[in-house]
């Protein structure tokens, strides 16, 4: 129980980073280069990674690094990006929280791990509580941030599903430092068509740039993807729920946005799935393609999944 507890702990470094990552985007970085914005936060991350674990991509590691990242980065990152600019903080974030449930039905055909009641009942309750946290009418709410939110939130829950089903073996800070690297590798040439120069960037934004790379991308996904490998995607998804309630605490706080009624009992019925879904003791499922040791002593090394 106290070896799980460290995995949640670990996890949750992720959302709090990602939820107060759209305020730093919201604030501090250029609103109309999208591209650029994601291949900075990408790249650079996935640079640094590959600095502290040189490995190379090995056999169907090539092709899934680019699939990844193409979706957990890539896609991911620029459609994160229009949000938290079209978007107040608290409703960028809020939309991300259906992401458990999602997490939890694209688990159970992909890796194989069937989403329990009470976890279900949980994520039901979490998103009760970002319906109540979202229909607020705060200012600035537009169809097309919530749009780009909610397709943020399908992709990267796919993605990261992916993840799991293929990351068995590997090392978390390789396989990320792959992701990122490609992810970034792909925006960059569509960056330079689309948008032209590279934008010029102050010293606040240059601060909010290395904020957004190396802890909300590089550590934060380190994190997530450890996470991952030692927690049902269930239980990850639930995690993730820490992602709305920073963004609402950090708007509130750093944006002056302001935290309705409503809105505090849609955070405490978030805190309330999160906390619930953490009642019993949980672990993945035995993955397929990792062996234990028989009677006679004898263990086998885990083996990529196909």
């Amino acid at each position: 129980m106290e070896a799980n507890s460290r995995w949640v702990t670990l996890t949750a470094v992720a959302p709090v980073a990602w939820g107060a990552n759209y305020y730093v985007t919201h604030e501090f970085l250029p609103a109309d280069r999208p591209l650029y914005g994601a291949a900075l936060r990408a790249l650079p991350a996935g640079l640094v990674l590959l600095a502290l674990r040189r490995r190379r991509p090995r056999g169907a590691w090539w092709w899934r690094s680019a699939v990844l990242g193409l979706l957990n980065m890539s896609v991911f990152f620029v459609l994160v990006y229009a949000a938290s600019q079209l978007l107040p903080t608290s409703v960028a974030s809020t939309v991300m929280a259906v992401s458990p449930l999602t997490m939890m039905l694209m688990a159970w055909p992909l890796v194989s791990e069937r989403p329990r009641a009470a976890q279900l009942a949980c994520a039901v309750v979490g998103l009760g509580g970002v319906c109540l946290m979202l229909l607020t009418g705060v200012d600035g709410t537009s169809v097309p941030g919530v749009l780009a939110s909610a397709a943020a939130m399908l992709v990267s829950a796919f993605g990261h599903v992916l993840n799991k089903r293929w990351s068995v073996g590997t090392d978390v800070l390789a396989s990320t430092a792959w992701q990122l690297t490609a992810g970034g590798l792909f925006l960059l040439p569509v960056a330079a068509l689309v948008e032209g120069a590279p934008p010029a960037l102050s010293a606040p934004a240059l601060l909010a740039f290395g904020y957004v790379s190396l802890v909300a991308t590089a550590l934060a996904f380190v994190a997530w993807f450890t996470g991952l490998r030692h927690l049902s995607a269930g239980t990850v998804g639930l995690i993730g729920l820490l992602n709305p309630v920073t963004g609402v605490l950090l708007g509130t706080v750093a944006a002056g946005e302001v935290l309705t009624v409503q809105q505090l009992c849609g955070l405490v019925l978030v805190l309330a799935g999160v906390v619930l879904g953490r009642t019993r003791r949980d672990g993945p499922p035995p993955q397929e393609g990792i062996r234990h040791p028989s009677r006679h002593g004898s263990e086998r090394s885990g083996r990529l999944l196909s």
